[in-house]
């Protein structure tokens, strides 16, 4: 009866638990129907470990146009020529620009295909790609 739902869903909440197979029960419609607890949510047995973001983040030299810049975010990332402007315009202006804002793993494989892209080639000073670094968003 009621009685005998009511306290076996306060035994439930002191940790006396019925596994779920035991809280079935019949509608009235012979239909087997789990029995609905509101505000207790369903949590996995193993916690995932959410990381947090990271930005990545683009370093200012002296041996790349904003050419180069413009074109290779428009390679690596997509971006338009519009936002690969105003990204070398900030690594410019300040030294470094975030490029991207993700998880770890993304930002460091952006960061492994930005020194792999090379040199500048309207820069004869330039020797190599540019740099970039992963640090934790905060």
């Amino acid at each position: 009866g009621l009685g005998a739902t009511v306290r076996r869903g306060a035994r439930e909440r002191q940790g006396g638990g019925v596994s779920l197979a035991r809280r079935r029960r019949r509608s009235h419609n012979g239909r087997v129907a789990a029995t609905v607890r509101p505000g207790v949510a369903d949590r996995p047995d193993v916690e995932e470990r959410v990381e947090p973001p990271c930005h990545l983040v683009l370093l200012d030299d002296d041996s790349h146009t904003y050419q180069y810049v413009i074109r290779m975010l428009g390679d690596l990332f997509g971006y338009s020529r519009e936002k690969g402007f105003g990204i070398a315009c900030v690594v410019d202006r300040e030294g470094r620009g975030i490029v991207m804002t993700g998880p770890r793993d993304e930002c460091l494989l952006k960061q492994e295909q930005i020194h792999a892209y090379g040199p500048d080639p309207l820069m004869e000073r330039s020797r190599g790609a540019m740099s970039a670094v992963v640090e934790p968003a905060v």
